[in-house]
């Protein structure tokens, strides 16, 4: 049977509206349901040039393949995006928690011998957060034993899963006549990390790109207060497949300034004069970029990990997620081999070294792969833009 030229036209046209329309779907699913724009600038998509961008108010803009076909309605978060100072200095994380820390529990030996776990029996668990002690702020753990040792009846307030709570508990008393609760708790934890960026105009700074959470619990760290300090560089463990390295050191020095907040995209805080001055002064300044400003290629981190100021790296972005909110958003590789003479690649200590490219600050180091340490993934920055003046 013969098809007429005019079918033939026809099915061509089909099969092509078909595979637009499926080209738009794929692209869709891979787009944000918003965007973070830079205020008076026109929306650019740099993994997928040929998806157009049209702002239909300050708050909403149509995405369409070829300025034809509508791929995705989006909302739009336009603001005046921020010149910052970059960072790549690392330095020590002192945090106080908001409260005390549940990390595990024990059993306990009373005076007659027995063996118990009053904490857990009370229905205590692990990672709750003890507010107060019969109505009595604590927020260290010789403070919480000794209203303990102090008090007839007990009844702690407890912060499980953002929501507050009474749990009554009964200590056993040891032969030596002091009371016990059968558990571990915490007050402080201490590390190191890397400054991501300054807004030189405040004196805040983000850092990390993650939260820092309680090694025994995985949860994150409630903060009352906080300080950053100086850290003198010993030196860095070299990673390799299957051991992740680390930078070594201790704090020294004066404070450098108030750690604030401690939120899923990082730590953050606010210099001191001193500090700010004498950390900006020579720091290159970027302007922040937008996740749809990424893509794959050619980038660059700053970082210091054997205690000189701040160099910069050649690395790769492999894979950009622009979909992605958590602290996973894309995946980089070290290429300097400079870099990976000394580390290996990515280590621990370099979380929040600032992550480059065409001149904008795009990200932060978050995590490395612990098969192949010259790979790692990165945050947005303008995910850790949200979080610095909170």
């Amino acid at each position: 049977m013969k098809i007429s030229p005019r079918k033939i036209t026809a099915l061509i046209l089909s099969a092509s509206m078909l595979s637009l329309f499926g080209t738009a779907e794929y692209y869709s699913e891979k787009l944000p349901v918003s965007f973070m724009t830079d205020k008076g600038q026109s929306i650019k998509i740099a993994a997928y040039p040929n998806l157009s961008c049209k702002k239909d108010s300050r708050t909403s803009a149509t995405v369409s393949l070829f300025g034809a076909v509508p791929v995705k309605n989006i909302e739009i978060d336009e603001r005046e995006l921020p010149v910052l100072a970059v960072g790549g200095n690392t330095f020590g994380i002192k945090l106080l928690m908001e409260g005390v820390l549940v990390t595990g529990f024990g059993e306990v030996e009373n005076e007659n011998g027995m063996k118990c776990c009053p904490a857990d029996e009370s229905g205590i668990r692990k990672g709750d957060i003890i507010k107060s002690v019969n109505n009595i702020p604590v927020d260290s753990n010789s403070q919480f034993q000794d209203i303990v040792n102090s008090s007839e009846n007990i009844t702690l307030t407890i912060q499980r899963d953002g929501k507050e709570q009474d749990i009554d508990i009964f200590p056993c008393i040891s032969a030596d006549g002091e009371k016990k609760c059968g558990m571990w708790i915490r007050d402080s934890i201490a590390g190191i990390g890397t400054m991501t960026f300054i807004d030189t105009e405040t004196g805040r700074f983000a850092g990390l790109g993650h939260p820092i959470c309680d090694t025994d619990t995985g949860g994150l760290i409630p903060v009352q207060s906080g300080e950053a300090v100086p850290v003198e560089i010993t030196d860095a463990k070299k990673g390799v497949s299957g051991i992740p390295g680390e930078i070594h050191g201790r704090f020294s020095g004066e404070s450098y300034g108030q750690l604030i907040l401690n939120t899923e995209t990082g730590i953050y805080g606010i210099l001191n004069n001193q500090t700010l001055e004498n950390i900006c002064s020579d720091a290159e300044k970027f302007r922040l970029a937008c996740r749809q400003d990424i893509t794959e290629g050619e980038a660059c981190i700053y970082t210091s990990v054997c205690g000189e100021n701040p160099k910069k790296y050649s690395a790769l972005i492999e894979k950009v997620d622009y979909n992605s909110d958590d602290t996973k958003n894309m995946v980089i590789k070290i290429t300097d081999e400079e870099l990976i003479e000394k580390t290996g690649g990515i280590i621990q200590g370099m979380s929040g070294s600032p992550i480059i490219q065409n001149d904008k600050i795009i990200g932060a180091v978050t995590h490395v792969f612990v098969a192949d340490p010259t790979r790692g993934y990165g945050i947005f920055a303008e995910n850790m833009i949200k979080d610095i003046n909170s």
